[in-house]
């Protein structure tokens, strides 16, 4: 049996797919920086550890603390500092990348990495969480409901509590600026401005944010012109002392928010079509979501280079997580 790698496994959403890949019956071991805590789960999961750092140039050691493995699962935000040191870590240790970020500068990473990952026989694989794994299978989804499909826009709805380590990916995503993809190029849009989208209950704004969408949308469906909102309520985007806030929501507050997106697109005959995805909670669907993605490379479901989720799993692959829909309109 292949060997799967949790990075972060102790973090909030780490510890519930280390729990899910275990349960599943995968060959999976936990990995990250703290001795302890990685230590406690191991014991509390029957899983073995492994203690390696990915700060500067620890590219070279985290290779060597990959032998054996198959495929790395990054769950360790920021992801702008731990993505880049791990994707080498694994070219040079012929293991693929998968992670969870919603950070679009990882996307461009991979993207200006694929082919020398194709080179070296490895695949990258960003975004199998929530986001991206809805949202790109829906863009694949509504595409195909318009001839010749010109522009797409999503938007997130973001409900209820952000995790700590959200909340400064969050922050991650904000500092890398306002962009859209016009013609096919990635280009800044400082003055984009709201618009309103239904998520089911009447039209709300939604604000422009640059997701990793806006690489993987182009990929996945081909549209050339892509644009992402999001929707924010209740205590998500928190400010202040991020350090300070709780791991994550409770079992109960992600039972109470589902998660939602919108997508929007025109054709060449200004054709509209709109749907709606509408999944469990995100932080409940990403361990989820992450751990079959994890499976399926495992199984030999992969292509060395940058992928997406939708272009490698097929526009279905969303609704394999239970209590996914879509709807149309």
């Amino acid at each position: 049996m292949k060997k799967l790698l949790i990075y972060g496994a102790t973090g909030y959403t780490g510890r519930m797919a280390a729990e899910h890949a275990k349960a599943s019956g995968l060959d999976v071991e936990i990995a990250g920086r703290n001795r302890q805590t990685l230590a406690l789960l191991a014991d509390a999961l029957a899983v073995p550890f492994r203690v390696f750092d990915v700060d500067g140039d620890a590219d070279a050691g985290a290779a060597k603390a990959l032998t054996g493995v198959d495929v790395l699962l990054n769950f360790a935000g920021p992801f702008a500092k731990t993505a880049e040191p791990l994707m080498r870590a694994c070219l040079k240790a012929g293991v693929d990348y998968l992670d969870i970020t919603a950070e679009i500068n990882v996307y461009r990473l991979a993207e200006r990495m694929c082919a020398e990952a194709a080179d070296s026989g490895v695949m990258l694989l960003p975004g199998v969480g929530w986001d991206v794994v809805p949202t790109d299978c829906l863009a694949v989804h509504v595409a195909q409901r318009v001839h010749e499909p010109q522009s797409l826009s999503v938007a997130l709805q973001v409900p209820g509590a952000m995790s700590r380590g959200s909340a400064i990916s969050a922050g991650e995503i904000i500092s890398a600026g306002l962009m859209a993809r016009v013609n096919g190029h990635l280009v800044p849009t400082p003055g984009a401005q709201p618009r309103y989208f239904d998520f089911g209950e009447g039209p709300v704004q939604c604000a422009p944010l640059s997701f990793g969408d806006l690489v993987t949308g182009w990929h996945s469906s081909g549209i050339p012109n892509i644009a992402m909102f999001v929707h924010v309520s209740g205590d998500a985007f928190p400010e202040g002392d991020l350090s300070q806030l709780p791991d994550g929501p409770t079992a109960e507050q992600r039972d109470a928010h589902r998660a939602r997106a919108v997508a929007e697109v025109t054709g060449a005959d200004g054709t509209v079509a709109r749907s709606m995805i509408e999944t469990v909670n995100g932080y409940t669907y990403t361990p989820l979501a992450a751990i079959e993605a994890a499976r399926r490379v495992l199984g030999g479901d992969r292509r060395p280079g940058f992928e997406t989720p939708a272009r490698l799993f097929g526009g279905g692959f969303a609704e394999t997580i239970e209590g996914t829909t879509i709807t149309d309109w």
